[in-house]
């Protein structure tokens, strides 16, 4: 069984996915000082982890930015089978309760589209992306416990 937090160990999920990249020999964008910069927007509360526990362990997660109404994803890691579409599938319903108007992924993948994901054109993105914008961005720590159901 999982258990699901947001925004509780956002360092390690960063550091996990730029492990899980290097150690796949993928090679990763997220140096030291990319982390750093993660890190300092997480503590300014612009950037939110979801996290995937079980027995104790982090076993996988992702993380991104969220401004307005929308969230960028970054990066995502499993440590085993599904932790990572567990974490996505929390941030989405989260999302949702939220009443944001969109995730950007950035990079269309088979995984991504399998739940659901779609490219748009860039006219429209920006479009969508100017209007969730207009809406103040919800600074501060995540919990999945504080949004009403």
């Amino acid at each position: 069984m999982f258990k699901l937090t947001v925004d509780e160990a956002f360092e390690s999920v960063i550091n996990a996915c730029a492990h899980s990249r290097t150690e796949a020999d993928e090679g990763t964008w997220i140096v030291e000082e990319v982390i750093a910069a993660y890190c300092r927007l997480h503590d300014s509360g612009l950037a939110h982890s979801v996290e995937v526990w079980q027995d104790g362990e982090l076993v996988g997660g992702l993380y991104g930015v969220s401004l307005g109404k929308c969230f960028f994803g970054e990066s995502m890691f499993t440590h085993i089978s599904n932790a990572s579409k567990v974490a996505l599938v929390a941030l989405v319903k989260h999302l949702q309760r939220l009443e944001f108007a969109f995730i950007d992924c950035q990079i269309s993948t088979p995984h991504l589209l399998s739940f659901g994901a779609r490219e748009i054109p860039r006219t429209r993105f920006l479009r969508e992306l100017e209007q969730a914008l207009k809406t103040p961005t919800l600074k501060g720590k995540w919990s999945f416990s504080t949004i009403p159901a």
